[in-house]
């Protein structure tokens, strides 16, 4: 209880102060490494107040390569793993329009260069689509959560969304699937303040999804992505639980 407590009084404050310092210095370093070093920070201090645990294998992953990165979506603290994990890569998350809204955290987000999509609005899904293949031109890497929003069943992968597989072929670099599990009972759907425990990541072997798909087979990848993806996660789920 006291260590919840603390989360949720200091957890705002150093949200408040990181935001500030990304806005600021979001212009310096080339692709805003510095404001991209300070999320790495605040990730870090956010699970370490927390008291969650990552476990993480990117032994397939090359560090001085840039990915899209497709992960499964479990919980509000799967940003936070992601940030920390994946700090090698000068990475820019796809996230839903209303994470923008919230006041100097949005805006912070926006100017260090992280994508807003809306996709009730398809003229906006669009601008993020190209949004996102702008920053894979610059080098940067972009991640993705291809459910849309965290999954209800935490047995089983969501239902991808067709806009994640263009937006994958329209960046043009290898897509990098990740595997979390843990992360449901961490922080399950519904409750504001998490519980200790263990969060595990898994990067499975990048791919070209040019050599397998075209833009007009964006349906054929999405089926294959979710099951070549779900069948992991489900081997990695049945190993956590025993």
């Amino acid at each position: 209880m006291a260590r919840r407590i603390a989360f949720l009084v200091l957890f705002p404050v150093l949200t408040v102060v990181i935001s500030s310092l990304c806005w600021l210095t979001a212009g310096f370093g080339k692709n805003a490494r510095l404001a991209h070093g300070l999320e790495c920070l605040w990730a870090r201090a956010a699970l370490a107040l927390a008291g969650v645990r990552v476990e993480a294998d990117l032994s397939g992953l090359d560090p001085g390569q840039a990915y899209v990165f497709m992960a499964n979506h479990q919980s509000q603290f799967d940003i936070l793993v992601i940030f920390w994990v994946l700090r090698a890569w000068n990475l820019r998350f796809v996230a839903k329009q209303n994470l923008f809204d919230i006041p100097l955290f949005g805006p912070a987000m926006r100017r260090v260069g992280h994508i807003a999509i809306a996709r009730e609005n398809s003229r906006k899904a669009m601008r993020a689509i190209d949004e996102a293949a702008a920053a894979a031109e610059r080098g940067l890497s972009v991640l993705i959560f291809p459910e849309g929003t965290r999954a209800e069943d935490a047995s089983r992968l969501g239902e991808f969304k067709i806009g994640g597989m263009i937006m994958a072929l329209k960046c043009a670099r290898p897509v990098a699937p990740i595997i979390l599990t843990g992360g449901a009972a961490i922080l399950p759907k519904g409750r504001w303040l998490p519980r200790s425990g263990l969060v595990t990541v898994r990067a499975m072997a990048p791919f070209d999804p040019k050599e397998r798909f075209t833009i007009k087979q964006r349906e054929a990848f999405k089926t294959w992505l979710h099951e070549h993806m779900d069948s992991r996660y489900r081997e990695l789920n049945t190993c956590q639980a025993a």
